[in-house]
C-alpha cells in the first residue's frame, strides 16, 4: 500500500510574495506576535517597513533582491506577475502600473 504524501500549502508574503517557510520569516505585530500574511521584511511590529511604497518600487524591489540569488528570469517575471494580487496591492492597483512591460 503507497504511504499518503502530506504536503503542506506553502503561505506566501501578501506583500513581496516571499514565502513564510518558517516562524522567523514572519513580521510581528505591536505585541510582538508573529503575523501570517507579511514577511519580517515588510511588516515590523504592526506596520509596512516602508508604508509608501508603490507596486512600482516592490516590483523593482524584488527583482532585484531574486536576481542577487539568482533566480531565472522566468520565475522572476511569473513572481512579479502575481505582486498586483497580494493583498496588500490588489485594491490599489493603478492602471498604469500594470500595463504591458512595467514590470521592472
Amino acid at each position: 500500500m503507497p504511504k499518503s504524501i502530506i504536503m503542506k500549502a506553502t503561505i506566501y508574503c501578501q506583500s513581496c510574495s516571499m514565502p513564510l517557510h518558517n516562524e522567523e520569516s514572519k513580521g510581528t505585530e505591536k505585541d510582538f506576535s508573529k503575523n501570517d500574511e507579511y514577511c519580517r521584511f515588510c511588516y515590523k511590529e504592526g506596520a509596512f517597513t516602508n508604508p509608501e511604497m508603490t507596486l512600482k518600487e516592490m516590483k523593482i524591489h524584488v527583482k532585484t533582491q531574486m536576481l542577487k540569488m539568482n533566480f531565472p528570469e522566468s520565475a522572476i517575471q511569473n513572481t512579479l506577475k502575481k505582486l498586483p494580487e497580494l493583498k496588500r496591492w490588489k485594491n490599489k492597483v493603478r492602471k498604469y502600473e500594470l500595463e504591458e512591460g512595467d514590470f521592472a
